[in-house]
């Protein structure tokens, strides 16, 4: 928390000096000087993605009496508080937004004349019914696929490496695991996995934002229970499991 109010305080320094453009009555050459501004514009996109709003008079003027040791109207432990409870609020308030943009995407997919959808709430297209058997749980699947983020980025793809990949369906998230099931060998489905079923308001590291719909176009090539392959596949093993790795 100590940090985060340190970055609060350096970045709206800088947002005095950026409100109307850079200001030209400013030396940005000293040390001092460029020290300062660059600490505010490092931590600035994160507080600005946050959704801060400040109220600029206020803060300079809180700034100054702490840096400066004179007097406050409130101590640091409320100070704390209300800056914990600002980001908070700003998180909340971001979490519902993008909670909604997710939504309104499913209902958009879910409208499609050939989409189906399951209890659970998956979305799934059929573009090939192959005949082979069907995969439960407990078996390892071999699968070329494609994941992708709702905005078209890909974020995993084992064509682009040209070599399939064997997962056990147990330890994948479970939107990306109840769809195989649904796939006998030498099908391709297209998956839209709600964020329920994958990473939620949590998303994944750098790669999959909170609140993400992943969308897996997958070939089924076959199935291996233990170490056997019985549908008919002789492509090298592969034990990577990619980003959908629950």
């Amino acid at each position: 928390m100590k940090r985060s109010v340190l970055a609060l305080c350096f970045f709206l320094a800088a947002l005095m000096v950026q409100a109307n453009g850079i200001r030209e009555d400013i030396d940005f050459t000293g040390e001092k000087a460029r020290t300062s501004y660059a600490f505010g514009i490092t931590v600035g996109g994160d507080l600005r993605d946050a959704g801060l709003e400040m109220d600029y008079t206020a803060f300079m003027e809180g700034l100054r009496s702490a840096m400066e040791r004179g007097q406050t109207v409130m101590d640091r432990d409320e100070a704390l508080e209300i800056v914990q409870n600002a980001f908070e609020k700003a998180l909340q308030k971001q979490s519902a937004e993008l909670r909604a943009k997710e939504d309104a995407f499913l209902a958009e997919i879910a409208s499609l004349h050939d989409i189906n959808k399951t209890d659970s709430g998956l979305l799934y297209m059929v573009l090939e019914e192959g005949s082979g058997p069907t995969p439960t749980i407990n078996d390892t699947v071999r699968v070329h696929y494609e994941g992708t983020l709702s905005n078209g980025t890909v974020f995993d793809s084992s064509y682009d490496r040209d070599e399939p990949e064997e997962i056990p369906l147990n330890m994948v998230i479970p939107g990306w695991a109840e769809g195989i099931m649904l796939m006998n060998v030498g099908s391709k489905y297209r998956l839209y996995i709600p964020s329920s079923m994958a990473y939620g308001e949590r998303g994944a590291g750098q790669i999959i934002p909170p609140f993400s719909t992943l969308i897996f176009t997958v070939d089924l090539l076959d199935i291996t229970k233990g170490d056997i392959p019985y549908a008919g596949n002789d492509e090298d093993e592969n034990d990577e499991e990619g980003v959908f790795e629950d």
